[in-house]
């Protein structure tokens, strides 16, 4: 069942990255940062998934970069980082305001209250080290995705978002899941090993659909909506 729930994960976070596009460039930076938030706060619900146990929040990072592959692509590489910086807001945003929910005193008729601190407990590690391996590994994107555009010269765009990404996810993957998640999930190397291995299979999959842009989108594309 987890595996059936997973592909049609797969295919609703892709369709909504590139109707994102499609509404311009602030729909897809606005989609980022929901990714993020959402990211680290599903992270902390574990799920068996071929017999093995992962996160449930992979896709949403695959659908972070991918995005901000697309924004690199189609606006430039500087407005890709400014989005990297947009969603940094983001998700210091949410931790402010995670501490805050937390620091009312609840009612003698709430029954929510221990559920939110069971969850948002572990907001603040989870955010610095999801912060931490973020930047590393978006930065890095960043400059080896440039650096892949210039060597192809412009060529194979779904050759160079699959090699890009992957390495990236690679980075990501290591880092967040020993500063973060070391000590809260069962097994922190096998988190990573499949982890990482859903991530390249999630990639595989979405980025040949990639080159639909090049065709269908890119000519209708609105460079001036944000």
């Amino acid at each position: 069942m987890n595996e059936l729930i997973f592909f049609l994960h797969i295919i609703s976070i892709v369709v909504a990255t590139f109707l994102a596009l499609k509404f311009g460039k602030s729909a897809l930076v606005g989609l980022i940062c929901l990714e993020t938030v959402l990211s680290n706060l599903f992270v902390l619900k574990q799920m068996t998934i071929f017999g093995l146990n992962a996160t449930c929040s992979d896709v949403f990072v695959i659908g972070i970069v991918l995005g901000i592959n697309l924004l690199q692509e189609y606006f430039g590489i500087e407005f890709s980082r400014k989005t990297i910086k947009i969603s940094f807001f983001a998700i210091f945003f949410y931790l402010s305001m995670s501490f805050i929910h937390l620091s009312y005193i609840p009612s003698q008729h709430d029954w929510a209250h221990i559920l939110f601190n069971e969850i948002l407990r572990f907001a603040p590690r989870i955010v610095m080290a999801s912060m931490f391996a973020y930047f590393v590994s978006l930065r890095f994107n960043a400059s080896f995705y440039a650096l892949l555009n210039e060597k192809y010269d412009g060529k194979y765009l779904v050759l160079r978002n699959i090699i890009s990404i992957i390495f990236t996810q690679l980075i990501d993957t290591i880092l967040f899941v020993f500063i973060g998640l070391f000590g809260i999930v069962g097994s922190p190397v096998q988190v990573i090993i499949v982890g990482f291995s859903i991530k390249v299979l999630i990639t595989l999959i979405a980025m040949p659909i990639i080159g639909f842009t090049k065709k269908y989108l890119i000519k209708n594309l609105d460079s001036n909506d944000f």
